[in-house]
Parts: C-alpha cells; sequence; structure tokens
C-alpha cells in the first residue's frame, strides 16, 4: 500500500472537536458494513482508559468496541491480553495499538479475524526485530525521560511526564496520566517479534507531530515501511487520547478501507 499523508491542522481538529456530538448521530457506520469491531491496545506507561474519548466516538457510530488492559510485564503477556480480546469478537477486526501497543498488535495481529491495522504514534517492528532496534539511528527527544527500578520497571520520570507524554492534555489530565501511569518490563523491548502482522494486513498511521516520545524521522520512518496510509495530527505523545477525533476518524477508515479490500 503506497502512503498517504493529510496533515490536520490544530484549528481543524478543534473545529471537530466542538462539532462532535451533531457528527456521532451522522456518521452511522452503514448496516451492511462487515468491519465492525475495533480492538484498542494501549500503550507503555497507561492503561486503557485513555481510550475513552475514541471508544465514545466510535461506539456512537455504531461499532463494537474493546479495550485491551496489558499487563505490561512481558511481551508474550500483552499480546496473550490482546489475543483474548480477539478471540471474543463476533465478526472481522480493526486492530489499534498505541506507541508499544504497535508492537503488541504487530505480532497479535496475525489472529484471523484483524483485517486491518492502527498504529497511533506507534513501534512496529518485523519478524526477527526486537522493539528496541526501531530506535536506532534516531534521537528520543530529551523530554522524555524515564526511571527504571532495580526489578526492571520502568516509568516516566514525573517532572518529565506532562512536557514527554501529555504536553496538549490539561493540567489535571496531565496529572492524572502521571500518577495512574503503568510500569513496563524493560525487558519487553528486548524481544524478538515472531511475526509482522502489517506484512500481510493493510495498515494505517497517526503521527502526532509534536510527540516528544518518538524521533519523528522515526515514526515516518516506520510507517513508510510498512506501506502505511498517514494521517498527521498536531498533538503529543498521548494523541490517543487528546485528538480522539482524528483516531476515530482514521479507525472509520481503516474499517471500511478493510472491507474493500476484503472484495
Amino acid at each position: 500500500m503506497s502512503t498517504t499523508t493529510r496533515l490536520l491542522a490544530a484549528t481543524a481538529a478543534a473545529f471537530g472537536m466542538a462539532a462532535a456530538g451533531a457528527a456521532y448521530a451522522a456518521d452511522r457506520i452503514p448496516d451492511a458494513q462487515q468491519t465492525r469491531n475495533v480492538v484498542l491496545v494501549h500503550g507503555a506507561f497507561a492503561d486503557g482508559s485513555g481510550w475513552r474519548g475514541v471508544y465514545d466516538r466510535l461506539t456512537a457510530r455504531g461499532y463494537k468496541v474493546t479495550i485491551v488492559q496489558n499487563p505490561l510485564t512481558s511481551l508474550e503477556d500483552d499480546v496473550a491480553a490482546t489475543k483474548r480480546a480477539l478471540d471474543r469478537q463476533d465478526g472481522p477486526v480493526v486492530l489499534v495499538g498505541h506507541s508499544w501497543g504497535g508492537t503488541v498488535i504487530t505480532e497479535a495481529g496475525g489472529h484471523p479475524q484483524v483485517r486491518s491495522l492502527v498504529y497511533v504514534s506507534a513501534l512496529s517492528p518485523d519478524a526477527g526485530e526486537t522493539t528496541a532496534q526501531q530506535y536506532d539511528g534516531f534521537t528520543t527527544p530529551p523530554e522524555f525521560v524515564l526511571d527504571i527500578g532495580a526489578d526492571g520497571f520502568g516509568f516516566i520520570r514525573p517532572e518529565a511526564f506532562a512536557a514527554g507524554f501529555a504536553a496538549d492534555a490539561s493540567e489535571a489530565d496531565a496529572a492524572f496520566l502521571r500518577d495512574s501511569q503503568v510500569p513496563i518490563a524493560m525487558s519487553s523491548f528486548g524481544t524478538t517479534l515472531a511475526n509482522a502482522a502489517w506484512r500481510q494486513k493493510p495498515s494505517w498511521a497517526v503521527i502526532a507531530t509534536d510527540d516528544k516520545a518518538f524521533d519523528q524521522k522515526m515514526l515516518h520512518a516506520m510507517a513508510e515501511r510498512i506501506g502505511a496510509t498517514v494521517t498527521e495530527v498536531a498533538a503529543s505523545h498521548a494523541v490517543f487520547m487528546t485528538q480522539p477525533d482524528v483516531v476515530a476518524d482514521v479507525i472509520d477508515e481503516a474499517a471500511r478501507g478493510a472491507d474493500q479490500a476484503a472484495r
């Protein structure tokens, strides 16, 4: 799939949020659409609650949405949690991952129910690669600072959290994310993937242009390699929470695109 890039201005995104209530009712998916299930996979240092805005928008359109709660104890454990959710679906699925969740959906996305993949400022290793290898040759912005404990689990340093993870969130929301963050076993980044679902499934990517967790060049290089249809939006790494209209629109596009590809 060729890469298409669309830049969404912050003002347009803000207008979309203001008009959200009207858009939900008018934007319901057609009765004939086959791909009606969405599974959302969060990344490191967060849990599934950040998907609430995306959940609300998609369910209002008629999608059935399931949110995975990753334990973040290993790639194997997170993939198992995602596959457990996929096994419960009653039809074709759009599988969505944010950040580390991109690695998870890359490994788990070979599931027969998965029709398409959406990477939300997310990692996308190939089979035979580790997540850590995706960083080679790129420089992580200085705002993103980790504290790694003696047990090997990492947190984002509290005083750096807002700048590194959620600069466009409200002060209250950034504080809540900071204080509820879920640590990840850093060894997960060294686990080699056995599968790369993006090699068989069509992919979409949302790239947050103000993301401070990843080098922008890294995000674009990953999206280009997997042949993703790309949407850029002015947002922080917390784009999955702060830009729910944009993310929901891309997921909807991926569902409709999967149906077209299946015909």
